[in-house]
């Protein structure tokens, strides 16, 4: 009898610690599971080609480049109809806001503006893009 209480103890245990390394998140995160914002993986950047601000004329460090391009890739994926994604760097900020979801063929696409400003100067760019089979975008034009 000892025995078989002293293993029901212990299997509690066990339960209860695998139980408390478990985390629920049900908003925000960064990219979780659970988190409303989709990560925006470097496969999914590529594919946007430099996005609609790399074929502006505007010239931006890499580390900013890389935060314009999530920023496009997050107003495509999920930014609601004129909801702006924004973005900063070193002296320099963006905002992206897509249109209404249109279809192409059996693709879906958005256009968008990237606003993108630069010591006091901004420059907007408009493009659209369409969702590929693999869930990442690509440019039109």
């Amino acid at each position: 009898m000892m025995l078989r209480s002293q293993g029901m103890i212990v299997s509690s245990l066990l339960v209860a610690m695998t139980l408390s390394g478990c985390q629920s998140t049900k908003s925000g995160g960064s990219g979780g599971l659970f988190s409303r914002k989709p990560p925006a993986s470097a496969t999914y950047i590529a594919a946007l080609q430099g996005g609609i601000i790399g074929r502006s004329d505007v010239e931006l460090s890499d580390s900013d480049r890389q935060r314009a391009l999530e920023a496009e890739y997050r107003a495509l994926e999920g930014a609601g109809v004129g909801q702006p994604v924004v973005w900063s760097g070193r002296n320099v900020s963006g905002k992206v806001v897509a249109a209404a979801p249109y279809q192409v063929g059996s693709q879906n696409c958005r256009q968008y503006t990237h606003s993108v400003t630069i010591d006091g100067k901004e420059t907007v760019a408009r493009g659209s893009a369409c969702r590929n089979d693999n869930g990442s975008w690509s440019p039109l034009g």
